[in-house]
């Protein structure tokens, strides 16, 4: 690399703060730090964030801290409600954090005409507002590999983060204003969502039928149908294993964003209706810490 090449390179080294080291903010955090940014973490849950501590990544004692020090924020989080939490964002809308001048990347999957609400929000206190929902789970996460899809007021606003996207993901989809890019995120979960269901569902078929579940899905494997999905849950149907890749509190609030979007759009979406009824009975029988495969103990206990 010669010495313009990396003064460039450098320059597009930031500050950035995640709030939400979980399964997907952890990683994220250690590739950015990996490409040379300056990363500060926050989470609820402090002790999630040990493991970063020894690589001199910063860890904040509250979402405000983690905001005051960076240049970019990104907010990988549940729901909108810890959204609102670590934003200091009243019923009214109004924003408390020190976010002026600040770039915050939503990296959560949020209702559409919350996106837009929370755009203003930022815009009204001198932020710039960039929704990036990524596409992948955990092990994407952790190799780099996600797929963000991004869109903001202003081309110039995903410019100025593209370094981090390219630090945690393989691809940015430009997806245009707010809120296409969270649209677009809803309609690649329905998909996913339909694959996870129906691997578990097909599995479970195969078992009660009594063929050879390995053997089953080696041929699934070897068909037209094999894909990354199918690949990465395999082993883990074989295994019974359900710890948590795209863990099922997820999958069901995201599939009923979905729903909810359909409806307010008057989009008639009958596999994902029943899907999201099925997930919520996982959530209800306590399987929200399961990997999205676990569907597949609420097709075990039959109707």
């Amino acid at each position: 690399m010669n010495r313009s090449a990396k003064a460039a390179k450098e320059s597009s080294h930031m500050k950035v703060g995640i709030v939400g080291v979980g399964v997907m903010g952890e990683p994220m955090a250690r590739n950015l730090h990996k490409a040379g940014h300056g990363v500060t973490v926050y989470n609820r849950t402090p002790s999630r964030c040990d493991p970063l501590r020894p690589l001199g990544i910063q860890v904040a004692e509250s979402a405000r801290e983690a905001i005051e020090v960076s240049e970019a924020v990104i907010l990988m989080v549940p729901s909108h409600v810890e959204v609102d939490q670590a934003l200091e964002r009243t019923q009214q809308g109004a924003i408390r954090a020190p976010v002026w001048g600040k770039t915050i990347v939503l990296m959560a999957t949020v209702a559409p005409a919350y996106s837009v609400e929370l755009a203003k929000s930022l815009e009204a206190v001198g932020a710039r507002y960039v929704e990036a929902p990524v596409s992948g789970s955990r092990q994407p996460a952790e190799t780099a590999q996600l797929v963000i899809l991004a869109s903001a007021a202003e081309e110039s606003h995903i410019d100025y983060v593209q370094s981090i996207f390219d630090a945690v993901g393989k691809k940015t989809v430009r997806c245009g204003p707010v809120p296409t890019a969270m649209r677009m995120k809803l309609a690649n979960q329905l998909l996913l969502i339909a694959c996870f269901e129906a691997i578990s569902e097909a599995t479970h078929f195969a078992a009660g039928i009594g063929l050879d579940v390995p053997l089953f899905l080696e041929l699934a494997q070897a068909g037209p149908l094999a894909n990354d999905v199918l690949r990465s849950k395999v082993a883990k149907l074989v295994a019974d294993d359900f710890t948590q890749q795209a863990p099922i509190r997820h999958v069901a609030k995201d599939i009923g964003l979905v729903c909810e979007e359909a409806a307010q759009r008057g989009v008639w979406l009958p596999i994902a209706t029943v899907n999201h009824s099925l997930f919520a009975e996982a959530m209800a029988a306590g399987l929200a810490q399961d990997d999205a495969i676990g569907i597949i103990k609420i097709l075990r206990k039959g109707r």
